[in-house]
């Protein structure tokens, strides 16, 4: 995490977070840019041996400003929509440095990811391989594709985010998948250069990464098909409390090199959370404080609509206090935001550094699922999206006018 506090006060990197906040309404999200920097190195730095390409994942963080910075340090992009595509290619990523899956893919997306000529199309299903052909011949190309398998191994995830067992929406079972691969001579528009498999989100074992790389191998001998990239996705889980252990990514790049050998092929790395998720902090105000029996409630102005992980998966994310106090509240402590919505709780502790209404807070490791996620529910406008880096602080997306709403 990029936050410190230097005596009493809470600083990204060097800057402090009330500093910012004087110029900014609340709730806002703030990056750290040498955070992000350091972990997309660190990232590479892991599998300098495998040389992948690493595709940032950009449902995890569609700022352009944040894939752009990413795109200089040599990135390119994993998307899943048409909205996604024109953001990383406004954020000049090369068209061969990307990536485009989903399982429902329009016919317009597809046209406009063929003429974009992108690296791979990942198809999920045998009718958009014949949809892609179909497109392709009408405009005289050869279209390159990956076919994403469902490998049928459950990462022990959270249920909601995890997408390769056997009764998951994603990919192709096993079985269809080599089926098609003997089929698919008869589309001449289409040309298969990957296979991808992406088995879930937030895993922090190598073990499910480590059945599935032996899965592939197996698949691939059966395919008798020379797969020029072989894409495993992405899913590395990040420690969000204290005591979460990390993924010994140390060890999984051993084995993707082991594999790496023996199919002789480029790799692929769709990281997301890894690369921004402990970089981004979402600054929010107390608005109220009340207590209920023996709680007090803490009563925020960022609710579900700007940060939506608590109420969707149960996340826990830290709360800290921008201003720290020697004294405590002194009872159970919840901190809820302002949405009409029993879900819009972010958490609870036993006890928390003492608090006065108007006074600020951090949300920590906000920078992966947290903008992207956001909404106009209760007709609340998108908060704004800040980047400190190199001692400047800059607005990467400003917080959006109720009037643009309405």
């Amino acid at each position: 995490m990029s936050l410190i506090y230097k005596g009493q006060n809470l600083f990204i990197d060097n800057t402090s977070i009330k500093s910012i906040a004087k110029n900014n309404i609340t709730p806002f999200y703030v990056y750290s840019y040498k955070k992000i920097r350091n972990n997309f190195q660190t990232f590479s730095n892991f599998f300098k041996r495998v040389e992948p390409l690493i595709c940032f994942s950009v449902k995890s963080n569609s700022n352009i400003s944040l894939i752009s910075e990413l795109g200089k340090l040599g990135s390119g992009a994993d998307v899943v929509s048409e909205g996604e595509l024109l953001k990383a290619l406004k954020a000049k990523i090369k068209p061969n440095k990307i990536v485009f899956s989903g399982v429902g893919k329009t016919e317009n997306e597809l046209k406009l990811a063929v003429k974009k000529r992108l690296l791979l199309i990942n198809i999920e299903s045998e009718s958009e391989a014949k949809l892609i052909d179909k497109i392709s011949k009408k405009i005289n190309r050869v279209t390159p594709i990956g076919i994403r398998i469902n490998p049928g191994v459950d990462a022990n995830t959270h249920s909601k985010i995890s997408t390769g067992r056997v009764d998951s929406k994603f990919g192709l079972p096993i079985s269809n998948f080599l089926r098609f691969c003997k089929s698919a001579k008869k589309f001449k528009n289409i040309k298969i250069k990957g296979i991808s498999v992406h088995i879930g989100s937030q895993i922090t074992s190598v073990e499910p990464y480590r059945k599935t790389l032996n899965i592939l191998y197996k698949i691939i001998k059966s395919s008798k098909i020379n797969f020029e990239y072989v894409d495993l996705g992405g899913g590395f889980g990040i420690p969000y409390q204290n005591k979460e252990k990390k993924i010994d990514i140390g060890n999984y790049s051993k084995l993707v090199k082991k594999f790496q050998k023996k199919i002789d092929c480029k790799i692929i790395f769709e990281p997301g959370r890894f690369i921004v998720g402990n970089a981004g902090t979402l600054i929010s105000k107390v608005i109220f404080i009340k207590k209920n029996g023996k709680k007090y409630f803490v009563i925020i102005d960022a609710g579900m609509n700007d940060f939506m992980r608590p109420a969707l998966y149960n996340a826990r994310h830290n709360i800290i206090p921008v201003l720290k106090s020697k004294k405590k509240i002194g009872g159970k402590v919840e901190f809820v935001g302002p949405i009409c919505e029993s879900t819009d709780t972010f958490l609870k502790y036993g006890n928390f550094s003492f608090l006065d209404e108007n006074d600020l807070i951090a949300i920590t490791n906000v920078g992966a699922y947290g903008s992207t996620l956001s909404s106009n529910y209760n007709t609340k406008p998108l908060a704004s999206e800040i980047v400190v880096k190199n001692g400047k602080v800059k607005i990467v997306r400003k917080r959006q006018k109720i009037s643009e709403i309405i």
